[in-house]
């Protein structure tokens, strides 16, 4: 840990300038998925702050309400059959997240101010789900990550527009997340998400949801 913190601390107080940590950020070796900061302050001039800013913020607000539907699902489901699967979902949005959570200290970007919202509404929408049985929460999970999968694609259509190749790394980044995102969404169609009752009116109603949560965690 201090080895990771050392060199902010000769960025941001040596040089006593803001901290710079670009779109180049490498793994340090041997520290696992450690960010190495300011190794591309030039190209950290040159980003498009308010698009990357918006993607920042709402990619960690989405992981983080992800992680809070898994929470409530688990909590229902977690000694049941399909406890296991949704557990190994939830494992890989906990990386996702923890993922988000070095990108907007490496970018310097501000969580959205809903996030007290989203930990109450995600995880209830989870339980609740979960209360409906298994493809209740199946359901529920093919509707937010068909929603998030959406959501990356227009993120990385926006990227490639602006320069895919002064934004590869993120674009690596959101383009794995977005190919797991889209296994849990088949994870949820195996496991009979579509058996639910009122299928397409819940999906409906969750997916407007995300819409709305995307929108509004862009902006504040």
């Amino acid at each position: 840990m201090a080895a990771a913190v050392a060199p902010v601390l000769r960025c941001s107080v040596l040089q006593r300038r803001p901290l710079r940590c670009g779109p180049g950020l490498r793994p340090v070796p041997g520290a696992g998925a450690a960010l190495r900061p300011c190794s591309s302050r030039v190209a950290q001039e040159g980003i498009n702050k308010p698009v990357i800013d918006r993607i920042i913020r709402v990619d960690h607000a989405g992981e983080y309400g992800a992680n809070r539907i898994y929470a409530g699902q688990m909590a229902v489901l977690g000694r049941s059959a399909v406890g296991p699967v949704i557990q190994q979902m939830w494992n890989q949005e906990k990386n996702h997240l923890k993922k988000f959570n070095e990108l907007m200290v490496a970018y310097r970007v501000r969580p959205t101010v809903l996030l007290p919202f989203w930990n109450v509404a995600g995880f209830v929408l989870g339980a609740g789900s979960a209360l409906l049985g298994k493809k209740g929460a199946m359901a529920c999970t093919v509707a937010v990550e068909e929603s998030i999968s959406e959501h990356y694609n227009n993120q990385i259509r926006t990227l490639i527009e602006e320069d895919p190749e002064k934004y590869k790394e993120l674009l690596q980044v959101i383009k794995q997340f977005r190919d797991e995102e889209q296994e849990h969404h088949d994870i949820g169609l195996e496991h009979d998400a579509e058996a639910t009752p009122a299928y397409s009116v819940l999906k409906t109603a969750i997916q407007l949801g995300c819409k709305a949560a995307i929108f509004l965690s862009e902006r504040i």
